[in-house]
């Protein structure tokens, strides 16, 4: 018989953490994440998404072994945003989903609508891990290769499990990959060089000397650009404090642009090189001679893949041609100096709601191809 408790002591808590490593062990392309980086993701100390939001964790166990787990929260930010948007008054998450068989599945499921439940929320999305701007969705499509950096990875039959529980899709999100060793098509290179010409436009790289006057105008573009998003919920200073931590080792100059218009920040494009093909051998552990390996990677970084985890233009500038010229520009300024820099020969843009028109006329524009699937599930809980 599987039985589920919530997680209440450090030993709890480890025994959460380790389970993802053993019932992945085996999968060639999960990508063990640093257990240090878990631990932050799962303390409202280092991660600001707290500051909004309440978490439970649960095991399942069976004969006295962990055979699963699962987070159930709540995010009062979420819960203000309008229904038709995704989340709104009601709607809780699960996610941090992890299970040996069918059974703990389902079990873990239940444990967490009725955690839910008990908070009055008469809806559940998942997988959200924790936050929708950390790790969303299941994947659906493309296991047969390792995810990029804070992308996330499951087993195939995770799926079965979940529909099983009574849940349907409610939101696709996809990732695309293209080669970067070779110009884009000529029609994109004429709009480069327009954009060049024209006086009005600036792309300009970020100085880590003014990393948080930086993080915040990026962080003012994008609650602008992405408010009528699906999933929208806005990032808020305590939260971007604490990603900018997390991220400057890996933030590079070059690599994460900002676009003026008129000598106004507009538009901006943050590009990370994957860190996962660093991380992959170390299993999740920086010792003995991890930290080493890391330290010297961030000193001379190279990659052969880079990721475009966030990118966006200001609302009043999204149905018109300057648009799409100035993600253009960045997605070319950042891709020569990722292939003569990093030794970059791979991009991977997303994730991309699947509905979003915009980027995914970018994304084929540069003869880009989905590489990646992930799928938010949803149910009532008053069934």
């Amino acid at each position: 018989m599987t039985t589920t408790r919530p997680v209440a002591t450090k030993a709890d808590l480890e025994a959460f953490i380790d389970l993802a490593y053993r019932l992945n062990a085996d999968d060639p392309n999960w990508v063990p994440p640093l257990r240090a980086e878990v631990r932050d993701t799962l303390s409202p100390k280092t991660n600001g998404w707290f500051s909004h939001a309440e978490a439970q964790l649960f095991l399942a166990e069976r004969d006295g072994r962990v055979v699963g787990r699962i987070s159930a929260h709540v995010d009062t930010l979420a819960l203000t945003m309008p229904p038709e948007q995704g989340f709104g008054p009601g709607c809780g998450q699960w996610g941090m989903f992890e299970a040996e068989d069918a059974e703990a599945a389902a079990v873990l499921i239940d444990t967490a609508e009725t955690w839910l439940k008990g908070r009055g929320l008469d809806r559940a999305l998942g997988p959200i891990s924790l936050s929708i701007w950390e790790q969303p969705g299941l994947l659906t499509q493309g296991f047969d290769h390792k995810p990029t950096v804070m992308m996330g990875h499951n087993p195939p039959h995770y799926r079965a499990w979940i529909e099983a529980a009574g849940y349907a899709p409610a939101k696709e999100l996809v990732t695309y990959e293209l080669g970067i060793t070779q110009d884009f098509p000529p029609l994109v290179q004429r709009i480069v060089a327009a954009g060049d010409r024209n006086p009005r436009i600036r792309i300009r790289r970020v100085d880590k000397a003014r990393f948080a006057e930086e993080a915040a105008i990026i962080l003012g573009i994008l609650n602008d650009a992405w408010s009528d998003n699906w999933g929208f919920v806005p990032l808020t200073p305590p939260e971007i404090e604490d990603v900018g931590k997390k991220l400057k080792p890996i933030v590079f100059e070059d690599l994460i642009r900002i676009a003026e218009l008129d000598g106004e920040p507009v538009a901006f494009m943050i590009t990370l090189p994957d860190l996962n093909e660093v991380i992959a051998p170390l299993k999740g552990s920086l010792l003995p001679f991890g930290w080493a390996k890391l330290l010297l990677w961030i000193r001379r970084p190279r990659a052969r893949t880079m990721r475009v985890p966030l990118m966006g233009v200001v609302k009043r500038l999204q149905a018109s041609r300057i648009a799409s010229q100035l993600a253009f520009m960045m997605i070319e300024y950042i891709r020569r100096d990722a292939v003569a820099k990093y030794g970059a020969e791979r991009g991977e843009i997303g994730w991309i709601l699947d509905d979003n028109q915009g980027m995914i006329a970018i994304a084929d524009t540069i003869e880009s191809k989905i590489n990646r699937r992930y799928t938010i599930f949803e149910r009532s809980l008053d069934a």
